[in-house]
């Protein structure tokens, strides 16, 4: 690829992304860096600033995937489904969050550090996939609840989204969180992404119709 062209552009940002990415699976967000971001490259660190200005930028770019693939799997959804119940689409709503494990991390986290130390045009790419993953939200209610109005879906919306905001660290304990919850006396259903979302969802799309 020739320098500067935009596949080589592409090319280096999506292996900035994937180090990100790798980097996140065993250290922290506040231990992760650029220089640590450039040691799994293929190219210098300093070329990292032609793509992204720091590590917060990059996280977000990883966000934004997220956001896109969840969107894909919604869309898919309503592609080559043409009927759910409420207990199968609750079902398949939940298995769509399950497969996002990354998704709900950063959104439980890191989300505000993202968006504050990003610049406006990298901010404006997320909210786009943010919208678009809502949009494709409404369209599978649309397709398979068409009883819920305009204003129920909107509910419906806007208790899922902040549901879904809580529901990476009620699901994903550490084993020094389950030591103090039992030291603490307090008793705890430890329950799955799937199990949680699929509860949630059903409960609350039974309530709308």
């Amino acid at each position: 690829m020739p320098k500067g062209s935009p596949e080589l552009t592409l090319a280096r940002k999506e292996e900035i992304i994937s180090a990100c990415r790798k980097l996140y699976e065993t250290m922290s967000f506040k231990d992760i860096t650029l220089k640590e971001i450039g040691q799994q490259t293929s190219f210098t660190r300093t070329s990292i600033y032609n793509y992204f200005e720091t590590k917060e930028e990059i996280f977000l770019a990883l966000f934004t995937q997220e956001y896109e693939l969840f969107a894909k799997d919604l869309d898919g959804l309503c592609e080559h489904r043409e009927t759910l119940s409420i207990d199968e689409l609750s079902s398949e709503l939940a298995r769509a969050l399950e497969r996002r494990p990354l998704m709900l991390k950063l959104l439980s986290m890191n989300l505000y550090d993202m968006e504050a130390n990003s610049r406006m045009e990298r901010l404006v790419e997320f909210k786009a996939a943010y919208g678009e993953s809502k949009e494709a939200l409404d369209r599978c209610l649309q397709k398979f609840v068409p009883a819920l109005g305009e204003k129920s879906r909107q509910t419906f919306l806007y208790a899922f989204l902040p549901f879904v905001y809580g529901l990476y660290p009620y699901t994903v304990v550490t084993e020094k969180q389950r030591q103090a919850m039992q030291e603490a006396g307090i008793s705890y259903v430890y329950m799955s992404t799937y199990e949680m979302a699929c509860d949630f969802i059903r409960t609350l799309l039974g309530g709308l119709q």
